[in-house]
């Protein structure tokens, strides 16, 4: 194991155990070292402080133990997937009857930094961040079908668009049966997962506690869903016996997926329309003849990197500003972020922003986030990532 030795004075966030390890920390590094190879990161006076996986770039480390002792690497993700799935026995998710549809690992958050895998009934969906993780994707899949017994028959690789392009990789299915959609069940409502071509790994598993609520207050409420995507929060009103439900999104491929799993979970055709159209203008067209009683406010991550912050923030203020002026008074705003660059506090004021321009007075009734499935190590805050509030709108 080669050698990355950090700057005197740099060495305080790995002894506060945050895993990742950023090319300005680092003095200097051992020739010879490749993407993906794991490293030992020492300190200036050559205590040895972790190993990981190195990989280029701004995040040059991503450390996978702390300290001097070395173990096996199968036997490193032996001992972390089982600790991942044990976490998620705790929250009664392995064996629910009515949920076979959840986070397994969540990156550093279970102690695998650059490692996503997900379940949907029998399918393992693994997705890569970092090439180190990428280089294990056969022993992650050949440990997961060990320690999942029957419950997973298939493990599906997604990582082509989560690594690097000076990395080449192709998905598909790794071990098991050739697969390239399911469909599952979360707290009873069904789902079509589209694993092959679907975004991320096919589902926002992080939502699932947040459809939830939703459910529970739209009883007799006009609800509109934007940037549906599959739907989920439309299946939640419905069955939450919603008055009338209303879905947009851009994309006619969401809107015919939408539908599709609203179709799954009853017939709703007196009660649903879906639209494919664009969020601001659609606001902007119903935002006071025709008000709804919930709107939910859930887009893509509108900035990837920091460079981008100021712009999205604006975008979210001038689109939950919108939202506002199109609900009725004591109606309620659903709204989240999923940029990671734009941390809670900024989210919150950036809504504050979006009220005081709507001319609305809000109350803050719940503050969301991802759900317990996705776990964020105490010493990395970064794990956090999904923000969400929901307001009454006077």
């Amino acid at each position: 194991m080669k050698t990355v030795t950090l700057q005197k004075g740099k060495d305080g966030a790995i002894r506060r155990r945050n895993p990742w390890v950023f090319s300005g920390a680092i003095k200097r590094e051992e020739d010879g070292i490749e993407d993906g190879d794991l490293v030992a990161v020492e300190a200036i006076n050559g205590e040895r402080l972790g190993y990981g996986h190195y990989q280029g770039g701004g995040i040059r480390v991503r450390l996978l133990a702390f300290g001097e002792d070395v173990l096996p690497i199968d036997e490193v993700f032996r001992d972390k997937l089982s600790q991942a799935l044990d976490l998620r026995r705790q929250l009664g998710l392995a064996d629910d009857p009515l949920t076979n549809a959840y986070r397994i690992v969540h990156a550093a958050g279970d102690g695998l930094p650059g490692l996503i895998v997900d379940r949907y009934a029998s399918v393992a969906v693994i997705q890569c961040h970092g090439i180190g993780m990428f280089r294990q994707r056969r022993l992650i899949a050949e440990l997961l079908m060990e320690l999942m017994g029957d419950q997973i028959t298939t493990v599906y690789d997604k990582s082509a668009k989560t690594l690097p392009d000076r990395y080449p990789a192709e998905d598909g299915v790794l071990l098991g049966e050739q697969v390239s959609e399911v469909v599952i069940l979360e707290n009873g409502r069904r789902f079509r997962v589209d694993i092959a071509d679907g975004q991320k790994t096919g589902f926002f598993l992080d939502q699932r506690d947040n459809r939830w609520l939703l459910g529970s207050y739209s009883k007799g409420k006009r609800v509109l869903n934007t940037f549906c995507y599959t739907g989920g929060f439309s299946v939640y009103a419905l069955l939450g016996d919603g008055a009338q439900v209303q879905s947009v999104d851009l994309s006619g491929s969401a809107i015919d997926l939408t539908n599709d799993n609203v179709g799954r979970n009853g017939d709703f055709s007196d009660k649903h329309e879906a639209y494919a159209a664009d969020v601001m203008e659609w606001l902007k067209e119903h935002s006071e003849d025709d008000p709804y009683d919930i709107i939910v406010v859930d887009p893509p991550a509108f900035a990837k990197n920091k460079h981008k912050r100021h712009k999205a923030v604006q975008a979210y203020k001038r689109l939950n500003a919108r939202a506002m002026k199109a609900i009725k008074p004591g109606g309620l705003l659903f709204t989240f972020s999923c940029s990671r660059v734009v941390e809670r506090q900024l989210f919150y004021d950036t809504i504050v922003a979006a009220g005081l321009e709507a001319g609305r007075n809000c109350r803050v009734l719940h503050h969301l986030s991802q759900g317990a499935d996705h776990p964020v190590d105490l010493y990395h805050q970064e794990g956090e990532y999904l923000k969400g509030l929901v307001l009454r709108v006077d």
